[in-house]
């Protein structure tokens, strides 16, 4: 397993390369966070570990270029800052997992190892299914750049469903992954949101991408098929 170690603080990079070679990777080091990024771009490795402070780009904009360019390579990212915001903002910009310095190389290997047997399949930060564009982190949503006025439930529906574009989703589906096991609700509030939907995201740029399969259930359409004058 070969994993890319971006580290600026010689002595640190030292031990962390010492200590993955005697766990049997393959470890390459890297010191500044523009040559982190060309270097990852270049080379598929099977984990990052990201510092948090780097000279040229710091590690929350190495993650995201590296996101945006397509390279889902899981990330660890390293900080000897704890605070939550760092934390939360290093798994918005595409990180995997965050260790806080000082920490235990037991701790790092496991989890290391944990992100390995993830993979490296595609994690998009920004959902995008022709020219519907929703971020969760950031909580927006637009199609075809015009920003969508969406309420929290709507926004978690959207998300849903863009998150398996194409994928027919039933009722059941989607009230068990959007609503909780508390609803005790109206039985068709899965068909009351998905009209609200339609009402924002299809009917005002003439589109039907949010289709109904009958006797299935709903799905958003990968590609927009249907254009109505």
């Amino acid at each position: 397993m070969r994993v890319l170690v971006v580290e600026d603080e010689t002595r640190t990079a030292t031990l962390l390369r010492r200590g993955l070679t005697e766990e049997g990777f393959a470890v390459d080091i890297v010191a500044d966070g523009l040559e982190a990024v060309w270097q990852a771009s270049e080379i598929a490795y099977d984990v990052i570990v990201l510092d948090l402070m780097l000279p040229g780009l710091d590690g929350f904009e190495v993650c995201r270029r590296l996101r945006a360019a397509g390279r889902w390579a899981p990330v660890l990212m390293l900080s000897a800052r704890s605070e939550v915001t760092d934390r939360v903002r290093g798994l918005d910009v595409g990180a995997d997992d965050y260790l806080a310095k000082p920490f235990s190389f037991d701790e790092l290997f496991a989890r290391i190892r944990a992100l390995i047997r993830r993979g490296t399949h595609e994690r998009p930060v920004v959902l995008d299914v022709d020219g519907l564009r929703l971020d969760p982190a950031g909580r927006t949503a637009s199609r075809d750049g015009t920003a969508l006025d969406l309420s929290p439930k709507e926004f978690a529906l959207l998300e849903y469903l863009m998150r398996h574009p194409g994928e027919v989703l039933s009722r059941t589906a989607i009230l068990e992954h959007v609503w909780d096991f508390a609803y005790d609700g109206t039985s068709n509030v899965v068909d009351q949101y998905i009209a609200y939907l339609r009402r924002k995201i299809d009917r005002p740029f003439g589109i039907s991408q949010l289709e109904t399969v009958r006797g299935a259930g709903y799905r958003l359409c990968a590609t927009t098929s249907t254009r109505t004058a």
